[in-house]
Order: structure tokens, then sequence, then C-alpha cells
């Protein structure tokens, strides 16, 4: 039967697509369409090359291609033919033209969204305020990648292009579990320590070995929106419990667990977030009382433990020996650099063991050349050199901050020194949507970050989180002068 074949499969040269598979996609098309059915039979290789005018041994490949994916069959002596066993919705696999993507209309998926900042004039320098990151500058990179290209160049070829402990490197759970002893007053075996790419990877699977859907969670209110989602993809139940000058307030959280059976509670302490306010020894105390009395998990988020300026940093609720339910969360990723994703969980064994067969199945081990690296790292002292050094620079770039939102916030707002952490909170003296505000600033190239989304119900909190860490004096004052100009508008 003879066909326009030139015109039907629409060959395009000099493109990136090689022709064997335009001219195997182009069939594919034409049977999907209809127009080429079960039975029918194709031209000879030799044919249709000189009909479309490519060299036969093209042709040859795109048959042999779409015989081996059940698309064409061959009968001896007979020729090539459309498969008489094609589903009438067979679907290849590696096609993503246009019908196929409008397909997904007819299966039901969940939509995430994140919000779009507003775009910023591009001759406009950007002045981030950001959530308390540090200053990667800092970070101990040029030390990381030695690290890494030795540790890859000596032993990737023997030890690590195969599967690793789901659990992480066990080199890089030593030294952590060393360093959290020492530092932390922790006391966690290799055993009971699970490296996650970052903290919140640690805290998505945390949720999803510890609750069920209809379980019960108390969180901080004001608190931090990601672990929110984390408890709600769970299937969990939300309590928004208020805050006081030492974060979580234990005496509501009590009045709850009198109604209604919590299974776990998310708490900040060390520098609560967004507020930074530092949970003191009694209020620790009485959290893990009640722990023990009301039987619920304390889900312990210790996010930056290392950034304290007191004369030294508050041990974890897990140090304490009334700790039977603190399941702990921590980063490097802080610490060293927020792109290298090393966070870590560390509780019970059995809890871990659950947690590490559970974290196979998304994500079958983190990257055990990067992890030996920051194991290489700790064990030379070099984190820790580094921690002390960003301390004393950001000691000086707190310091900093308080000059200017005295000289330019006065009676605007409240702010307290926060004894830690890489951000102050600052409390308007006057109602502000702080949606517009940011939207207003990003104008004018100062880039905060709106707090309605801190808040559980999303409420105003008529104030901001504005981290310091990785601004110089002239963009810290030129950022908060200008968010002080448009406060006074």
């Amino acid at each position: 039967m003879l066909r326009p074949w030139k015109i039907l499969l629409n060959i395009e040269l000099g493109t990136d697509k090689a022709v064997f598979q335009q001219i195997a996609d182009g069939l594919i098309a034409e049977i999907l369409k209809g127009r080429l059915k079960p039975g029918m039979p194709l031209p000879g290789s030799r044919i249709l090359a000189e009909d479309i005018g490519v060299n036969r041994k093209t042709v040859v490949l795109a048959y042999e291609q779409l015989i081996a994916e059940g698309w064409l069959e061959t009968l001896y002596k007979k020729g090539t033919f459309v498969s008489e066993k094609l589903p009438k919705q067979k679907v290849r696999r590696k096609q993503r033209n246009e019908d196929n993507i409008s397909a997904l209309k007819n299966f039901s998926f969940t939509a995430y969204h994140r919000g779009s900042p507003t775009e910023v004039p591009s001759d406009v320098p950007l002045i981030v305020f950001n959530d308390g990151l540090p200053d990667v500058k800092l970070a101990p990179l040029d030390e990381l990648a030695r690290a890494y290209k030795r540790i890859f160049q000596q032993k990737a070829r023997w030890r690590m292009l195969g599967y690793a402990n789901e659990r992480g490197e066990e080199r890089l759970r030593s030294a952590i579990s060393a360093m959290l002893s020492m530092d932390r007053g922790l006391n966690f075996n290799v055993n009971q320590i699970c490296i996650t790419r970052g903290s919140q990877m640690a805290l998505y699977l945390t949720a999803q070995v510890l609750l069920k859907a209809g379980d019960f969670v108390a969180i901080e209110n004001p608190g931090y929106r990601p672990a929110f989602d984390v408890f709600q993809h769970a299937g969990a139940t939300m309590i928004p419990v208020g805050l006081d000058e030492q974060g979580i307030n234990v005496q509501q959280l009590e009045e709850i667990c009198k109604l209604q059976p919590i299974k776990a509670v998310y708490v900040t302490p060390h520098h609560q977030f967004p507020t930074t306010r530092s949970m003191k020894a009694d209020r620790r105390l009485q959290l893990l009382n009640l722990s023990n009395q009301y039987g619920f998990a304390i889900v312990e988020d210790d996010y930056d433990h290392d950034y304290h300026f007191g004369s030294r940093s508050l041990q974890p609720l897990a140090s304490y020996e009334a700790a039977h339910n603190v399941i702990y969360i921590s980063s490097l990723s802080k610490l060293i650099a927020p792109a290298v994703r090393v966070g870590y969980v560390a509780g019970p064994e059995a809890f871990i063991d659950s947690l590490a067969a559970l974290r196979m199945t998304i994500d079958r081990q983190g990257d055990p050349v990067m992890e030996n690296a920051v194991a290489e790292l700790l064990e030379e002292g070099l984190v820790n050199k580094h921690a002390k050094r960003a301390l004393g620079i950001y000691r000086a770039r707190r310091a900093m901050m308080v000059k200017y939102l005295d000289l330019y916030m006065k009676g605007l707002a409240d702010y307290e020194l926060p004894e830690g952490g890489l951000a102050f909170w600052l409390v308007f003296k006057q109602p502000v949507n702080t949606i517009q505000l940011a939207e207003q600033l990003l104008k004018t190239g100062v880039q905060v970050i709106s707090t309605e989304r801190f808040s559980f119900d999303e409420q105003p909190l008529n104030a901001l989180r504005l981290g310091y860490a990785s601004l110089e004096a002239e963009e810290m004052e030129r950022g908060i002068r200008l968010i002080a100009a448009l406060l006074v508008k």
C-alpha cells in the first residue's frame, strides 16, 4: 500500500533528535491516531528509506526499536506489520508528546504550590533578610572540597560505588555521636543515628514513622511552617499551642492533654522558630514531665545549636535524664553550608531501624563520599574551628543589627536581644500586613519573609523575622532604613 510517508513522518535533518527516533515517533503517532491499524503492513526498509530520503540502516534501526517495544511485528518472508497484539491505548514510556501531556487531566494527584516572589528590577541590588541562614562565604568549602576529592579518588573505585548503609556512613555517624556526646551531652550510639539529606528530610521521615492518620500533634504557634506541612502530609491533626517568654506554653499544653490523647509535640527549644526565645531549664523539665505523664513523644528540632552567644549553648531536651520519649533532629547544613545536605535523626534504636527502612523506599542512601568528607572535617576538628570563628563574626553582626535597629526602629518596633541564632524577631507597635510590606520592600531591593505564614491559622503577627548573618554593615543599614521608611508612610 502506497502512502505519502515523507509527508506523514515529517523528518527534520540537523536537529538534536536522531532521524531513526523521528521515524519511530512518527509511526507511533500514526498508530495512536488510528491511521495505522493492527495488522496493517508497512513498506520494506529499502522502500521507506527511498521515500523519505534517508539511509536504509536508519529505517532498520527504527523498525527494530518499534519491534522491541511491541508496536510492530515481523512475519517470516511476509514483511513488517503493525502488531496485532497492540492494546488500544498503548502508551510508549519515553514519549512526551502533547497528546500524552493532555491526558494528565484524567487522573487525580495532589497539587503542591509555593509562592513566587515579586520580580525585582535588575538594576536594584538585593538585600536579603532571610529566616536565619549562615553566611556561605564563611563556610569551609575549600577544606570540604579537598576532602571530597581525596576520599573519592582513594575509595570510590572499590567501596563507594555500590550501595551503602541506609542509616548513612558509619564513619559519619560515629563522628556525630562523638560530637553530640562532647558538645551537647547526648548519649546516642551509631545505631541510634540515621543520616538524612538535611533536617527537613529528617522531620518528614520522623513524622511518617511516628504518626498515623488522625493522631494529634501539638505544635508551637507561631512556628515552623514546613513542619506544619510535614505533619499534615502524615495525616495528623495539629493543635496549635501558644507561646510565652520561654517558648511553648506548658500550662496550655497540659490542659490539652487532659482533654485528648496527644501523640507528639514538636518544639524548637534552643531558639524558638520564629521568635528566637530560649526555653530555660525549668520549662524543659516541665515539658519532659508532661511527656512522661501523658505518654507523648517530643520531636526536638535543634536547628542551630552551635550559634549561641552565652557562655555555653543550652543542652538539648534529649540530654536530660527524664528524656525517655525524645526524638532529636539536627543538621550540619547550617553549621557548614545550606547546600551541604547533611541532617540526622537520633532516637531509640528500634525507632531508627524503622525510620531507616522507610528511608530506603524513597532514597536508598545519601552521598557516601560527601558523608565521609564531612566526617573527616569533624574528626580533624575543622568544623569546630569553623563554628568558633563564625560565631565571633556573627556576634559582631548581631551587635551591628542592634545599632541600626535602635537607630531606625525606635518607636516603630520592639525586639529582645536574641541569646542565640542568626535572626531578630521584631514586633511592630502598629498593625502591619507583612505580605504587603514584603512586596513593597522587594521593589526597593530589600527581601524579607512575610510572617503570616508562621501563624498556624495565618493570622497577622505584626512582626518580622530578620536574618542578619549574611549581611555586611552597609547592607544591614540600608535594609533596616528602607523598612523603617515604609513603616512611617
